[in-house]
């Protein structure tokens, strides 16, 4: 991918609807278990916005999410390490497609074995690795009392979170082909 490279108005829009979405799913569409646990979809607009337009516009929509969810509905003190995970879902999702577009070509990049790889890696990177520092950081608790009920919750997300970027991404990469 070309950095310099102009972002078209279309790509643009798209990006910012699955911020939106984003928004409104984290801030409004999670449940809050514990304040250190939440279940919610919010992160699969991000990984959508990577999947279909590549690892910097997925960066910059996983930032511009956090940033202005943050100025919507704040949900506990604002922390740095939170926007660069959410920068994450975006960029790690787009480096995996432009691997497996590099590798082979003509299979579906939204099969279901690709889409796994993709979840499960973000899941384990982020919200298990990264978030549960960034929380332990927050909250002052060892990141080991932490560990099992977010990895529950990892558990409980990421066959979900398969089964519904694999259903969405049949229909959204045309639209995004465009």
């Amino acid at each position: 991918m070309n950095i310099s490279r102009k972002v078209k108005t279309r790509t643009l829009t798209q990006a910012a609807f699955l911020v939106a979405l984003s928004i409104a799913l984290t801030r409004f569409g999670s449940i809050m278990v514990l304040p250190t646990l939440r279940i919610g979809f919010g992160d699969t607009p991000i990984m959508l916005s990577g999947i279909l337009f590549g690892p910097i516009v997925g960066g910059i929509s996983g930032v511009a999410a956090d940033l202005l969810g943050i100025m919507i509905n704040p949900q506990g003190p604002p922390h740095l390490g939170f926007t660069l995970s959410s920068a994450l879902w975006g960029v790690i999702s787009g480096l995996y497609i432009m691997y497996f577009k590099k590798k082979d070509i003509k299979t579906n990049i939204f099969s279901a074995d690709k889409v796994a790889i993709i979840v499960v890696t973000c899941y384990l990177v982020i919200s298990v690795g990264l978030n549960t520092y960034w929380l332990s950081q927050l909250y002052n608790k060892g990141v080991i009392v932490m560990l099992p009920g977010r990895v529950l919750t990892a558990l409980i997300n990421i066959p979900i979170q398969v089964i519904i970027i694999t259903y969405l991404g049949r229909y959204l990469r045309n639209i995004a082909s465009r």
